[in-house]
C-alpha cells in the first residue's frame, strides 16, 4: 500500500526541542511559530537562556507554550521517552549517514511510523547549530534548502518552516478552518447564465450571430470560476433588480433606446 503524503490527523504532534538557545527572544518567536502551526510541547536543553520579559514579548499570545517548557539538564535525557529523533542542520559540506530530506518531505517519512510513534525535532544553538555527536543522535535529519550566498536562517524561522510543513500536511489548515460554502450546482449554474443571457439580449447585445458564442463563454467561464452557492445568488439578485430598473424604465436600454424584445 503506498504511504500518503499526508500525515494522519491522529498523529500526536512533534516535540519541538532547543539545544543550548542563547537568545530569550528567540526562544519567544519559537513558541509563537509552535503555537501558530499547531504545536505545544517545548523542551529546552541546558545550559539554556532564561526565560523573561523579552520571550513573553516575543511570544505574543503563546505564552502557555512558554510556561509548559521543559528544561533538561542534558540532550540524551530530553531524548529519553522518544522513538523517533529528528534533528536540523544547515551544514552542506559533508555526506551523512543518516536519511537527509527537506521540510516538505519530512511529513511523509514520519507518516511511515506507527500512529503512536513519539517525535521530537531537534534545532541547535544560533551560533554554531547542532554538533556532530548531537546529529548522531537522530536517525533523520532535515535542511531547509536556502540561497548559498546566506544558507543559515534564523531559529525561530527555521522552527516556522518546519512546522508549517507538519501542520499542512496533518489537514490542520482545512480542519480549523471555517466550513467552505456549498458549491453551486449545475442547476445554479445554468440558471445564471441564463439569466444573464436574457438580460444581454433586452439591452440589445444580441446584435448578430455571434451572441451564441459569447454565451458559450459566458458559460465557461462562469463553470470555470466554480462558484459557491452563495456566490451565484449575489450576482443573480443584481441581474434581477437591474432587470426591474428596465421595466421601470419603459423597456429603454442605456442610451435611451428602446427595446425590441
Amino acid at each position: 500500500m503506498a504511504v500518503s503524503d499526508r500525515e494522519p490527523v491522529d498523529r500526536e504532534p512533534p516535540a519541538i526541542c532547543l539545544v543550548r538557545p542563547q537568545e530569550e527572544g528567540n526562544v519567544g518567536a519559537v513558541a509563537r511559530a509552535m503555537a501558530n502551526m499547531g504545536l505545544s510541547r517545548l523542551l529546552l536543553v541546558e545550559p539554556a537562556v532564561a526565560l523573561g520579559a523579552t520571550a513573553r514579548a516575543r511570544a505574543v499570545h503563546a505564552g502557555e507554550v512558554l510556561d509548559g517548557a521543559e528544561r533538561f539538564a542534558d540532550l540524551a535525557t530530553a531524548l529519553a521517552g522518544f522513538e523517533r529523533i529528528v534533528a536540523t542542520t544547515a551544514a552542506r559540506d559533508r555526506s551523512w549517514p543518516q536519511l537527509l530530506v527537506s521540510p516538505r518531505e519530512l511529513p511523509a517519512r514520519l507518516a511511515r511510523d506507527p500512529l503512536d510513534t513519539t517525535t521530537v525535532i531537534l534545532f541547535g544553538p544560533e551560533s554554531s547549530g547542532l554538533t556532530s555527536d548531537e546529529l548522531a543522535r537522530s536517525s533523520l535529519l532535515v535542511r531547509i534548502p536556502s540561497a548559498p550566498e546566506q544558507p543559515t536562517l534564523n531559529l525561530a524561522q527555521a522552527v516556522l518552516v518546519v512546522a508549517y510543513e507538519l501542520f499542512v500536511a496533518r489537514g490542520a489548515a482545512s480542519a480549523g478552518a471555517p466550513a467552505s460554502e456549498p458549491r453551486a450546482s449545475g442547476e445554479d449554474v445554468a440558471g445564471f447564465v441564463a439569466q444573464l443571457e436574457a438580460l444581454l439580449r433586452r439591452i440589445g447585445f444580441a446584435r448578430d450571430s455571434t451572441i451564441a458564442g459569447v454565451e458559450r463563454d459566458l458559460r465557461q467561464l462562469v463553470a470555470r470560476a466554480e462558484p459557491s452557492r452563495r456566490e451565484v445568488r449575489i450576482p443573480r439578485g443584481m441581474l434581477r433588480r437591474l432587470g426591474h430598473a428596465l421595466e421601470r424604465s419603459g423597456g429603454r436600454a442605456p442610451g435611451g433606446r428602446r427595446n425590441s424584445g
